[in-house]
């Protein structure tokens, strides 16, 4: 049942393809109906008038209106926004002649993927992989520069009213949403204002000033049984004369009933209990899975219904059918449908603490997987793909409903729950050499680099040199070694850092001169090369040659780097337990069962008990049980496997009954004095490695401005001691590291200051011109100080003594 309902909404996105559907088909026609008339006060007879309005297909322009479709997949790879054109037929006036003209192109419109104007839209998997796209995707929008028109748009905090009025005026016949114009909700003068929150403190005072009044709504009438007609309401929408998406709810405390139609709002399906029983029988189900009924069927006929949040508190809904009771109206589908995406696909979720499904449900978005079927053709600013992802050996019936099993984002790891040399402590894990060595955590890192040649308004254009040979061997110098002839990266070369990717050159004039100013007559150019600037070395993966929308010649490459899990490197399991890497010990070292098998990761006993995460000891049981058998186990929400059936599974193939093993000491070859909890886990790597966040200076740039040390570490710049640092040092009386720290390695330079005057001086002060010499002194830093007129002869004298 539920697969037919994700059937129907398409996924996750129903509500946003006919959102934008209903926008570009019926929403922008009525705006061109609004205005659809434009007259002129200076010649009454003149107008214009819009007879219709179009949103095409996307399309490219090649040359002067020449235009030919265009996929997605090219627009990410051309940087290019996936629009189309929007035209009008219009009507206007010459004269006495009246003048229609089809089809004028007025601005072009971003099209969503998967709407009713895409290319994508009707096509089976076998087109979706001739466009290169990925059949699994749900749809997005394709922008260029997305990332900075977010950044520009961002403003400034203003003053804020101490305590904000906003109402909204609920207009219930044409279903908007009003702010009112309204000076504010406080009526108090001034001087009591500062008196109540003298009494009372701010916070109270706040809490006390905000009052709840009702939306203020068109009075539709006036009932005297309420119930009635809340229940002839719900006959009719069940009936089908009414939407099904429109809902009534009783407020007892205003002694009101809302109708409410706008959008935005949350309803989720139920089925309907008449007499105790559910409406939908299995006879129902039968024919759905045979295909004769569909979800709409179940809606027509008055057996599902949809329920908003404020209709759903006039409701009594039943979790599970032999729940039902003779107050209940309502029966779950699933109750697994409680959860959404992230959290259902947590296997076993009801076992574990509240919290650890919320960090799982963050951390489930960091983790490292497959992306799409498309991957290795796309050229994204940042993509992090696992190179052998796998299926969970536990399951849920959330991870078949959105195919996470088709691009999963983690590996079946053996799990070995016992402590180990002390380097497993708060939540580190202890990882196995050889199974790194095998590919166990193995990621594949994906950079872009790009740049473009511009031509500019002084018919000058940027360059691509070849590379540089140096004079004695002729050959390429060092930063140039990967340069092909044509001053490009070779694809498969391996770059390292501040090596040059695209040798370009670019002239040091680009705007058109003056009259009557020199022009060279050949335009000098100077060095821009792309560079490439990381920590670690990588691979050129690919080289793309193209040209963007503005007709510029556009050059990407796709640099690739495989990463190995190092110490350091956060894992997690689906349970919200996060951990580093403590220590890589070779096999050799490891413990080992009586069947020969070394666990992959070795996890302290002790995160356990304070955590809370049973779900996690019944997926390893669940899990464990699933090898055995060959088979996948579920541990869908309220409900999946039973623990019982999956100890008994175990003991059927000879294994303890909990799950425990004998095992061997990998260093001393003793069995240990325990038997160990030993089976499968899901784990994910997440995105955050220490390769990434690794950093150290010793010396490195400063700032111009401010003399001190750079700031951030993709300037290679220094660790700022802060002013609560400064303060602790300060407590502790460490004034040598303070002045080593705060001048010596900040911003200290050597300046010659008068002592008579305090001001700078050489060779002798220029203003009290006395015979004594000025001091050399060793200073911080000091324009704030000449800023506020603050005279240096105090720091000059404490300094120089």
């Amino acid at each position: 049942y539920v697969q037919c309902f994700c059937k129907l909404v398409k996924g996750l996105v129903k509500q946003h393809i006919d959102s934008f559907n209903y926008f570009i088909n019926v929403e922008i026609k009525k705006i061109m109906k609004a205005n659809e008339k434009v007259t002129s006060d200076a010649d009454p007879m003149w107008y214009l008038k819009y007879l219709n309005i179009y949103v095409g297909t996307p399309d490219v322009e090649e040359s002067f209106n020449v235009t030919r479709p265009v996929s997605p997949h090219e627009c990410r790879l051309r940087d290019m926004t996936y629009s189309a054109p929007i035209t009008v037929d219009i009507e206007y006036t010459r004269g006495s002649q009246r003048i229609i003209r089809n089809a004028l192109p007025i601005g072009r419109m971003p099209i969503m993927l998967r709407s009713s104007n895409c290319v994508l839209t009707g096509k089976t998997p076998a087109e979706f992989a001739k466009l290169n796209e990925c059949p699994l995707d749900p749809g997005t929008f394709v922008f260029k520069f997305l990332l900075p028109i977010l950044a520009y748009s961002v403003k400034s905090s203003s003053a804020k009213e101490h305590i904000p009025s906003v109402w909204f005026l609920l207009l219930a016949q044409s279903n908007l949403f009003l702010n009112s114009v309204r000076l504010s909700a406080v009526t108090t003068s001034l001087g009591s204002l500062f008196q109540c929150a003298t009494t009372l403190s701010v916070k109270n005072f706040l809490l006390m000033s905000s009052l709840n009044f009702p939306c203020l709504s068109n009075i539709l009438g006036v009932i005297r049984d309420h119930q009635k007609l809340v229940n002839t309401f719900r006959i009719m929408r069940r009936a089908g004369y009414i939407n099904e998406f429109v809902s009534i709810s009783t407020n007892l405390s205003d002694r009101c009933v809302y109708i409410s139609s706008d959008g935005g709002r949350l309803c989720r399906p139920y089925i309907i209990v008449k007499k105790q029983k559910p409406a939908v029988t299995n006879k129902h189900m039968e024919e759905l899975a045979q295909g004769y009924r569909n979800f709409e069927d179940f809606l027509h006929e008055g057996l599902v219904e949809y329920l908003d949040v404020n209709e759903e508190n006039d409701c009594n809904i039943a979790l599970y059918e032999h729940t039902i009771n003779k107050d209940t109206t309502h029966l779950e589908i699933e109750p697994f449908t409680l959860l959404g995406v992230c959290a259902g696909l947590i296997p076993y979720p009801h076992h574990n603490q509240s919290p650890r499904n919320t960090y799982q449900c963050a951390m489930g978005k960091q983790a490292m997987g497959t992306i799409g079927y498309n991957q290795r053709n796309r050229i994204d600013t940042l993509m992090y793909l696992l190179a052998y992802p796998q299926k969970p050996m536990v399951k849920t019936k959330t991870i078949e409903l959105i195919d996470f099993e088709k691009l999963p984002a983690g590996q079946n790891a053996t799990v070995a729950v016992m402590s180990y040399s002390g380097y497993d402590i708060e939540d580190a894990l202890v990882l196995n050499k050889a199974s790194l060595d095998r590919g166990f955590g193995r990621c594949l890192v994906y950079k872009n680099a790009k740049c473009t040649l511009k031509r500019y308004t002084n018919q000058t254009f940027d360059k691509v040199m070849g590379p540089m040979l140096d004079a004695a061997t002729r050959k390429p110098i060092w930063r140039h070694e990967i340069l092909d002839a044509d001053g490009i990266c070779s694809p498969g070369e391996k770059v390292e850092n501040k090596q040059v990717l695209v040798n370009k050159s670019m002239p040091t004039v680009t705007q058109t001169p003056l009259e009557g100013s020199s022009v060279p007559q050949q335009p000098q150019y100077k060095d821009v090369p792309v560079t490439y600037k990381g920590a670690t070395d990588s691979y050129i993966e690919k080289v793309m040659i193209s040209s963007n929308a503005e007709d510029a010649f556009l050059i990407k490459m796709l640099l690739r780097q495989t990463r190995r899990p190092e110490i350091g490197d956060k894992f997690s399991s689906r349970h919200g337990q996060k951990g580093v890497c403590g220590l890589i010990v070779p096999q050799e070292d490891m413990p080992f069962c009586d069947t020969g098998i070394c666990p992959d990761i070795i996890m302290n006993p002790h995160g356990f008990p304070s955590r809370m995460t049973v779900g996690k000891l019944i997926e390893l049981l669940a899990g464990k049980a699933g090898v055995l058998d060959g088979r996948f186990h579920y541990g869908t929400a309220f409900g999946g496997s039973k623990v019982k059936d999956v100890c008994e599974d175990l003991i059927r193939h000879g294994y303890n009954y909990l799950g425990k093993d004998y095992v061997t000491s990998g260093i001393t070859g003793e069995p240990l004095e325990a038997y160990i909890y030993f089976g499968p886990v899901y784990y994910q790597k997440l995105k955050h490695m220490v390769l990434d966040k690794m950093h150290a200076r010793a010396r490195g740039p400063r700032a111009v401005l401010t003399r001190q040390p750079t700031e951030g570490r993709s300037r290679d710049g220094g660790l700022r001691l802060g002013e609560m640092e400064r303060d602790c040092l300060i407590g502790y009386g460490a004034s040598m590291l303070l002045l080593e720290r705060l001048m010596i390695s900040s911003d200290a330079f050597e300046v010659d200051v008068c002592g008579q005057c305090g001001l700078l001086g050489y060779s002798g002060c220029h203003l009290c011109l006395r015979g004594r010499l000025p001091s050399l002194c060793l200073l911080p830093s000091f324009p704030p100080l000449q800023q506020i007129n603050k005279p240096l002869e105090q720091i000059a004298g404490a300094a120089c003594s």
